[in-house]
């Protein structure tokens, strides 16, 4: 017999809770039966094994992250936008480092389709139309956001700009202001 009080979404958020503290790679069903001093076996009603409980904190990050960026966004259009969805995405990371690791968590197809993933791709598109981008240069613009979005989070998480001046506040806005810049001035195809 289940716990009394244990559910599926609890588990998951206590997994997030978990990632935040620890580290997402660090999240295992046994971690979590020690958080909740229970017996491994007693959460295998909720879920089936880590995998699955790390989709389920994948699934609630990207969740979070949707919701944040849609408030972010409302009303915004241009560099305003831009700048407003790249700081959700800093921001969200600072504070949920192991939640911002399971957004990057490899989906299958149809928990992928289940996601907020597609409101992510649907909000980078919103920003991008301010820009008057048309196909193919629009997914490349999607691509070009998310590679600077993750690979400026993703640095400065582990350490890569804390070492050297100018501060990365100044650094994230000069980004912020270079991307805006080149949006507005996208290159012809060759």
């Amino acid at each position: 017999m289940a716990r009394v009080g244990l559910t599926t979404q609890r588990l998951v958020q206590a997994g997030a809770e978990l990632s935040d503290e620890v580290g997402f790679e660090q999240v295992t069903v046994s971690a979590l039966a020690r958080r909740f001093d229970v017996k491994v076996a007693s959460l295998y009603s909720h879920v089936r094994n880590s995998q699955d409980l790390k989709t389920g904190i994948a699934l609630l990050a990207l969740e979070e992250l949707a919701d944040r960026g849609a408030a972010a966004l409302a009303g915004r259009a241009g560099k305003d936008a831009l700048a407003a969805l790249g700081n959700v995405y800093r921001d969200y990371a600072r504070e949920h480092p192991g939640r911002y690791a399971a957004t990057r968590l490899r989906l299958d197809p149809a928990a992928a389709a289940a996601s907020a993933g597609g409101r992510h791709a649907q909000m980078t598109r919103a920003i991008l139309r301010g820009y008057d981008l048309t196909e193919p240069d629009q997914t490349h613009a999607v691509r070009l956001l998310g590679s600077v979005f993750h690979g400026y989070v993703s640095l400065e998480l582990a350490g890569g700009f804390s070492h050297s001046a100018p501060d990365s506040q100044e650094s994230w806005s000069r980004i912020l202001d270079a991307v805006d810049a080149l949006l507005r001035n996208w290159p012809p195809a060759a």
